[in-house]
């Protein structure tokens, strides 16, 4: 096994590394992060805040982020996967953290492991508290990665966990219910603390598992919820009413249900961390998250989503459906084989009238020939006749897609981060060209 990289080497060298230390890219499993977080031996006085979720985790941390900082704390970010920069999951005060930073953090966490093998995700999470607890943080957002009972997160105490909602997402790991996948969500709770669901429709299995630890448990439509018209909207709490407020900039229905877990967690935590409305109203203005409904400028429209599983697809379709009228919509799609790819692909086939599928990087990935039967075969169920093409990667699928579209059309790159990811890094190479 090849030697740990020294600390004057690059943060591309350490990523390299990690990719190595484990026989496994996923490992699900608290004990290997625990042993390194205790030999680590660095705390925090910070609020910790645990957003898991099978879909609307990244937003949520960022609408938290954006209000706690308008509130003038000091907020460390957590998230993953990134799209183009490994800086982008380790955050302070909305910045990237450095390589050198990083780089430190990584080789901490390599000279007290020992014999430890960690995976790519468990060196991050473990790297990113170190990160925080060096920095005198007022508040530290962490987000799951996947699931959350035996996700590495979880290895850390939160002062309050949110679940953002249960769908049917990662089977092979969390189980095929949604009562299976419910129970590891709430794994993420702790007996006397705060516990928000965004789920206004939870599994039994989440109720019963907040009851049976003693969690204060808060859930959407029962213990708050909102309301709103075509200009503003309002929050309802336990004790706190938020009203007049901005719709969040992050574009989507579905964000207010986000904002209003937001807003719960900030209720519950309000004696330690309180938020003044005019904080409120800032943070859900100025918001900002890459690849969540994001509508770059320009014609023909281009839309970045990283929905990836049949919930997230159904989202998309509805806020595609929200945008007004385009001629014709042109759809770069790439999947992970490990996805419900028919689920996903079935529930936003009727705003597609041209598909561009494409293969991904890595093992996990699926082909696009098979993306190409799979959308065949949906389009002949419903009666649909779309345009099917095939491409070797996002960049040449959104360059066929760029050249193919009128200006009154719209280009949607969606399925899984790397898609997105592609297209992204083939909007900036046509930029700085």
């Amino acid at each position: 096994m090849a030697a740990a990289p020294s600390q004057d080497q690059s943060l591309d060298d350490w990523l390299a590394y990690i990719e190595t230390q484990h026989s496994r890219p996923i490992e699900l499993g608290l004990e290997r992060v625990a042993r390194v977080r205790d030999a680590l031996m660095l705390t925090t006085s910070a609020v910790v805040i645990t957003v898991g979720g099978t879909n609307g985790k990244g937003s949520t941390c960022a609408m938290l982020e954006a209000m706690l900082r308008a509130a003038g704390y000091r907020v460390g970010l957590y998230t993953s996967p990134h799209l183009l920069r490994y800086n982008e999951r380790v955050r302070i005060d909305a910045k990237e953290v450095d390589d050198a930073q990083l780089v430190d953090a990584f080789a901490l966490v390599e000279h007290v492991r020992g014999d430890v093998a960690l995976t790519y995700f468990e060196y991050g999470t473990l790297a990113a508290w170190a990160v925080f607890a060096r920095a005198a943080l007022d508040v530290v957002i962490l987000e799951v990665g996947l699931g959350g009972r035996l996700d590495a997160v979880n290895a850390f105490e939160p002062d309050c966990s949110i679940v953002t909602g249960v769908a049917m997402d990662h089977m092979d790991y969390l189980g095929d219910t949604r009562e299976a996948i419910g129970f590891e969500k709430a794994g993420i709770f702790r007996p006397g603390k705060p516990a928000v669901c965004g789920d206004p429709m939870p599994p039994q299995s989440l109720i019963d598992h907040a009851k049976a630890i003693g969690a204060d448990l808060r859930i959407s439509g029962r213990d708050f919820g909102f309301s709103g018209d075509k200009t503003q909207w309002q929050f309802r709490g336990k004790a706190q009413r938020r009203s007049s407020l901005a719709y969040p900039a992050l574009r989507g229905a579905n964000q207010l249900l986000n904002a209003s877990s937001a807003l719960a967690a900030l209720e519950a935590l309000n004696e330690r961390l309180p938020v003044p409305m005019q904080a409120v109203r800032q943070g859900l203005m100025l918001v900002e998250i890459p690849g969540r409904f994001q509508v770059l400028p320009g014609r023909p429209a281009v839309v970045l989503d990283v929905a990836h599983n049949p919930q997230a697809a159904a989202v998309l379709s509805d806020n595609l459906s929200n945008m007004g009228f385009f001629s014709d919509t042109w759809a770069v799609c790439g999947m992970l084989a490990d996805k419900d790819i028919a689920g996903s692909l079935k529930n936003i086939a009727s705003r597609v009238d041209h598909w561009l599928l494409c293969d991904l990087p890595g093992p996990r990935a699926a082909n696009s020939a098979d993306l190409a039967e799979v959308v065949a075969g949906i389009a002949a169920e419903l009666g649909l006749k779309p345009g099917i093409a095939t491409f070797a990667d996002p960049a040449s699928a959104f360059n066929a897609a760029q050249a193919g579209a009128k200006e009154g059309d719209r280009i949607v790159a969606f399925g899984s981060f790397l898609t997105v990811a592609g297209v992204m890094q083939a909007v900036e190479t046509k930029r700085s060209s």
